[in-house]
């Protein structure tokens, strides 16, 4: 008996030293989670808490659609051993994801899509030359380069669908396991000839590029193909009938110049009606229904062969004009949706459809991802749009359904961590973003009002106010004037001379076409000391007034800070996170010290050229405080000596900034003044 209690003390004192590890374990991938997420807004670490946990290690981290948005540190997940699956697609997260991630070993899916993500996707810097990654999701981001894809030898899903990849990787011939590859719409101008080596292939879409070579010798094997889409590019070769009829004709709509089966049916008669050949039965001499017409038989001869002739000819004119019709319908649908791809981010009237005044509410409207959002009122007039700006229009929420086209997805700009962002010309030609607020929809009507009001007040040129609001229901929309020549940090990052992209689906910020008035910039106030010095100043000024009149931004990143038409610099979205009842308490922790530290990261952003992420700002203190603040400069920059010292003295600004304790830091008037002594 001795024996047993002394057998179940140790067992119990094992369990207990067990659950104590595991408990460490886990708080220990719990605090790296909360450390490589620091910089992006929304996100609550009590979320990791549902993914799948083994003991001590976090398996799986999937967030999609959480309305998370700021720069990801992912030194911290390449510690959580074994991680296998992220998911933060649907989302605004930002910035560059190192080479030496993709080669984590433990991970095995990567869904990052619909997201903001850019630069080169950094295949070819793989820390250990390989990865183990099976499933690989990238769709809908700014990517501009992809490397070489000859480490990922067991990548089973391949979506890179809706970038700006330019060109076709190297490597797909070690992709042996690769079994789904989307690359459609990535502007991709190559031969097609490098994938002809994935013979696992199941479904591959290479739509709407640029891609040539010869249909189907350059292509992979197509025997195991289920699904395939070469239509918007310009291939060559023969459509054989097997290919026409498993992919269907929509396969290879304007995929360049094919030549298609013809048709060689000898009857029109169904297959069902064709009887077998049967012996001749005698039949009696009195048999009226054997009997011919007294007609000569060549004459029947040249009858049949007008009839013939005839029946020819008008089968050939009605299927010239069946495929006539046909190819001008498939035609006006290629340039329509051609032309809405284009002008998608182009400042133009929305089409209006007819709007159909329903006889009660509420009204629902469904968004990209597939969520919506609903006005709960019985007519949409009894909706006011209070505009506190000119022009001042009497509008109702029912002119905003008819400006956005009942806000269809034509009209959708974003949906960014506040909620969906759409584009309307309102009358007299007046061009505003809509962004409906998701987080305020706890928020009563006399304290949006109130909050609403006071945000409409704050005017200053380089702020972006209110010009206008509707409450319909509990949803709150409120309206921006538009801005035409985009933010700043697709100046810093993508555009090397600021010219918009019409085609840019996936930002939370308003890049159009120029119009009238407005500015482009060219590469050298690109690579100006000067133009980055207003730029700071004016951000300064901007952040200084709102302070001063006691508001706060609470949430500024370089996304946020858009141009006007001449160019100065407007902070825009202030206000905005600290009217949800449950962030509250954002007020206290990340108040006008918070909006210091983030101005510093945009500062330091602006003079080095990198993303502004944690790392970036602990690498440039650590160069201010050895004295080599000159390291960290964009080696771009067209400057001479004195102005490499205002640089770095503008280094010094951003290291006040970011003191770690927020006590230290300066006030943003105190900021401004720095800023204006270094160049007057």
């Amino acid at each position: 008996m001795e024996m047993f209690f002394r057998f179940l003390l140790v067992f119990s004192l094992l369990a207990v030293l067990v659950e104590s590890e595991s408990t460490t374990c886990n708080s220990r991938d719990q605090e790296l989670l909360s450390k490589a997420f620091k910089f992006v807004s929304g996100f609550n670490i009590s979320w990791s808490q549902l993914s799948d946990s083994n003991y001590c290690f976090v398996k799986e981290v999937k967030l999609p659609s959480r309305n998370l948005s700021g720069t990801i540190s992912w030194k911290y997940l390449k510690n959580m051993s074994q991680l296998q699956v992220i998911d933060l697609s649907s989302n605004s997260i930002q910035g560059h994801i190192p080479g030496w991630f993709w080669s984590i070993k433990s991970l095995k899916q990567v869904n990052l899509a619909k997201n903001r993500l850019g630069g080169s996707i950094g295949f070819d810097n793989l820390g250990n030359g390989y990865s183990s990654i099976e499933v690989l999701n990238l769709s809908t981001n700014r990517f501009t380069n992809l490397g070489n894809l000859s480490g990922f030898a067991n990548l089973q899903v391949l979506d890179l669908s809706r970038n700006n990849l330019g060109s076709l990787p190297c490597g797909f011939p070690n992709l042996t396991k690769l079994e789904s590859l989307n690359i459609s719409s990535c502007k991709i101008s190559a031969n097609i000839i490098a994938i002809k080596g994935l013979g696992s292939l199941k479904y591959l879409d290479v739509s709407n590029n640029t891609l040539n070579g010869t249909f189907p010798s350059d292509f992979p094997p197509l025997d195991d193909v289920i699904l395939l889409n070469v239509s918007l590019n310009k291939f060559t070769g023969i459509v054989h009938s097997d290919s026409l009829n498993k992919f269907g004709k929509s396969a290879f709509v304007h995929g360049g110049n094919f030549t298609f089966p013809t048709s060689k049916t000898p009857s029109n008669t169904p297959v069902n009606q064709i009887k077998p050949h049967s012996k001749k039965t005698p039949t009696p001499h009195n048999s009226s229904f054997l009997k011919h017409p007294s007609i000569p038989k060549d004459t029947r001869r040249k009858n049949k062969s007008k009839i013939k002739t005839l029946v020819i000819c008008i089968s050939t004119i009605s299927a010239f004009v069946l495929l006539s019709i046909a190819a001008i319908c498939v035609l006006c649908m290629h340039r329509r949706r051609t032309i809405a791809t284009r002008n998608k981010w182009a400042i133009s009237t929305p089409v209006q459809f007819p709007f159909k005044m329903e006889k009660s509410g509420p009204f629902s409207f469904e968004t990209e991802s597939g969520t919506s959002w609903v006005a709960d009122i019985k007519e949409p007039t009894s909706a006011s749009v209070i505009m506190s700006s000119k022009p001042l229009m009497n509008l109702t929420f029912k002119d905003l359904i008819a400006a956005t086209s009942h806000f269809g997805k034509e009209s959708l700009l974003s949906e960014g961590r506040c909620g969906p962002l759409y584009r309307a010309v309102l009358p007299g030609d007046v061009h505003v973003a809509i962004k409906v607020l998701e987080n305020a929809r706890g928020i009563d009507y006399e304290e949006a009002v109130t909050i609403f009001e006071g945000l409409s007040r704050l005017k200053h040129p380089n702020l972006l106010p209110l010009c206008g609001y509707c409450i319909a229901g509990k949803e709150k929309l409120v309206l921006y004037e538009f801005m035409a020549n985009g933010d700043l940090h697709r100046w810093l990052h993508e555009l090397p001379t600021l010219v918009p992209n019409v085609e840019d689906w996936s930002t939370d910020t308003w890049e159009h076409q120029n119009i009238s008035g407005s500015h482009i910039f060219s590469p050298e106030e690109k690579t100006n000391w000067l133009t980055r010095h207003r730029i700071a100043v004016g951000v300064a000024r901007g952040l200084a007034y709102l302070h001063h009149a006691g508001s706060i931004h609470g949430h500024l990143v370089a996304s946020n800070i858009l141009f006007s038409d001449t160019l100065e610099p407007r902070v825009a979205d202030f206000g905005l996170r600290n009217i949800s009842p449950k962030n509250k308490h954002i007020v206290e922790n990340n108040g006008i010290e918070f909006d210091v530290y983030c101005f510093g990261v945009v500062l330091i952003e602006l003079l080095t050229g990198k993303q502004g992420s944690e790392e970036t700002v602990e690498w440039v203190r650590r160069l201010v405080r050895e004295g080599r603040g000159a390291d960290a400069l964009v080696p771009t920059l067209t400057v001479s000596g004195e102005s490499v010292s205002e640089m770095v003295e503008c280094l010094r600004v951003g290291y006040l900034c970011t003191a770690e304790l927020p006590g230290k830091r300066p006030s943003m008037q105190q900021v401004l003044g720095l800023l204006k002594d270094i160049h007057s």
